[in-house]
């Protein structure tokens, strides 16, 4: 090789080299953008993991939605425990020791029990911090309940406009089981705003460090878990009418929330003197909205402020569901600054409760299907895709949505899970999605063509040559719905999710129909992928169906 040769080969090496680095600080992007990994759904062997990914927590569940306000007997599911993850670390694991610290917070709690209170905000730290402020208010409790929601806010998995609900029969703490209200489960998953991303429950502490507690005063009711996502306040009011119109005089809502979280750790050092009168100061403003059943305040205050009120959702929701004639009283106050002597890094902790009674909104009834998307909304799912996967290859970056300059209609602003698909040569160059809607859907398309690009750990990111050789293709999924028994599932129709004994493992309606398979093959296949045996989906599985809306570019 001449002199010539070898410099001009080092210097496509370097570039070789610079665009790998590129494309890696693109995916490192990805992840830091928030846009997730996704799932895999060509790919026979187990998917990874993943926030939207169906695993042990959405345990099994056998059932069809009943319609609101009929009577229908469900089918009986088999039992599914969702465990707590808390017990040896936020309180005792031990049943006795716990026990005796619940009897040491309740009696230490001077207050007046009462009849008629209808709902409670609770902190959600753990008991050495807040667990006398959350056993005063829980105390005031003086008559059983059948049924109670527990509204806590999401701390690790982000959804958008969507709040979750688990599909299990249990949820167990070392107090023993709490049987979930199923049937109202079923009928709030009816409605698109109501979700079920087992992820958002597999370690949630906002909503699982209420059960001891409630356990301890409360026994023998039905729970109701709702994890809830950043909600714009039309969501916050559609979700409130929703719960309003189904709640009754024998239910407790608890809306679970800590209120400011002062110090560098958690981003917020708005004043550096006199630091804790300020923080009472911000906790008292967002206290006196609550007082005043403020919900639109209440959300403007936080923005104002910026307080850290990390459930400002459940409390906004909650706010939204009573009716004018409810009271509100603080019964306990305190800070762990206080607590621990050092305002540094301090978080806020009030328990309230309200009385009055339950005014059950009007019937809402739920839509019949997800929204068709028309033409033109498939073609601007299409063009986000392709523009946001060119757009990270021209500028090395991962755009914001706007800057993409694509129409964005009402339809896709509604929560619903997607895949994207990239082939070139009519051979798969990557596909990543999502099952449990999280996001609204050109969020999710938007997200997984990104990842369907530069994070499909099968292959290597894609090259900026082989953009214009790659055709994409979305698949719009259904909401996932249970089915009682496998013989249900339609091959070439219905996408399948299988949970069993903690394992999980979905195909995309295509699979089947692509890889020649009757429905006890596709099963079969699909055991296998769990990490079952290949019979076992024949006993003790559960089943989750959905449908696809599949439609994209042609081939190049």
């Amino acid at each position: 090789m001449t002199s010539s040769g070898k410099v001009n080969g080092v210097v496509n090496m370097a570039e070789r080299i610079k665009k790998q680095i590129v494309i890696a600080a693109l995916a490192v992007m990805a992840v830091i953008a928030g846009v997730g990994f996704g799932l895999y759904l060509y790919g026979f062997g187990p998917s990874p993991a993943d926030p939207n990914q169906p695993a042990s927590s959405d345990a099994q569940h056998r059932t069809e939605s009943p319609s609101p306000g009929k009577k229908e007997a469900l089918p009986k599911r088999p039992k599914s425990v969702l465990q707590s993850t808390l017990a040896g670390s936020w309180y005792p694991a031990d049943p006795q020791a716990l026990k005796k610290l619940l009897k040491e917070c309740f009696d230490t709690a001077r207050v007046s029990p009462r009849n008629d209170a209808i709902a409670l905000i609770l902190p959600h730290a753990g008991y050495s911090y807040s667990g006398k402020t959350a056993c005063a208010a829980v105390k005031t409790i003086a008559r059983h309940y059948e049924r109670i929601i527990i509204i806590g806010p999401s701390h690790s998995v982000r959804m958008e406009n969507v709040l979750s609900v688990p599909r299990v029969t249990h949820y167990e703490t070392p107090l023993g089981r709490i049987p979930l209200d199923v049937e109202f489960i079923e009928r709030l998953l009816q409605y698109p705003v109501f979700q079920n991303v087992p992820q958002a429950h597999r370690s949630e502490h906002s909503v699982q460090i209420e059960l001891p507690l409630l356990q301890f005063r409360n026994s023998d009711f039905k729970l109701v878990p709702i994890v809830a996502g950043s909600c714009s306040l039309e969501t916050i009011k559609r979700a409130a009418a929703i719960l309003k119109s189904m709640v009754d005089e024998q239910t407790l809502v608890v809306a679970s929330s800590d209120f400011v979280h002062y110090g560098a750790g958690y981003g917020y050092v708005p004043f550096t003197e006199n630091i804790a009168e300020q923080i009472k100061k911000l906790d008292t403003g967002a206290l006196k909205l609550i007082e005043a059943l403020d919900a639109p305040g209440f959300l403007e205050y936080r923005e104002k402020t910026g307080a850290t009120i990390c459930g400002y959702v459940p409390i906004a929701l909650l706010l939204s569901m009573l009716d004018e004639s409810a009271k509100a009283e603080m019964i306990d106050y305190t800070t762990s600054g206080q607590l621990e002597g050092d305002y540094s890094r301090s978080v806020s902790y009030l328990s309230i409760v309200f009385s009055g009674a339950w005014r059950k909104g009007s019937p809402i009834e739920p839509p019949a299907h997800d929204a068709e998307l028309t033409d033109s909304d498939k073609e601007h799912l299409i063009a986000l895709a392709r523009k946001a996967i060119g757009y990270a290859f021209e500028h090395r970056k991962i755009p914001e949505i706007p800057e993409l300059g694509i129409e964005i209609g009402d339809t896709l602003k509604e929560p619903r899970a997607a895949f994207v698909t990239l082939k070139k040569g009519g051979r798969l160059r990557g596909c990543i999605g999502d099952i449990f809607p999280s996001q609204p859907l050109y969020k999710s398309v938007f997200s997984n063509a990104i990842s369907a690009a530069f994070r499909d750990r099968r292959f290597q990111p894609l090259q900026e040559d082989e953009f214009d050789d790659i055709t994409i293709e979305i698949s719009a999924l259904t909401r996932p719905r249970s089915v009682p028994s496998s013989d249900k599932i339609r091959i070439g129709t219905d996408g399948i999710v299988l949970n069993k004994a903690g394992r999980s493992a979905v195909f995309l309606p295509q699979v089947a129909p692509e890889q020649g398979w009757d429905l006890s093959e596709t099963l079969t296949q699909l055991s296998m992928k769990a990490g079952l045996a290949p019979d076992d989906w024949k006993q003790n599985a559960a089943f989750l169906v959905f449908q696809a809306d599949v439609f994209g570019e042609g081939e190049k």
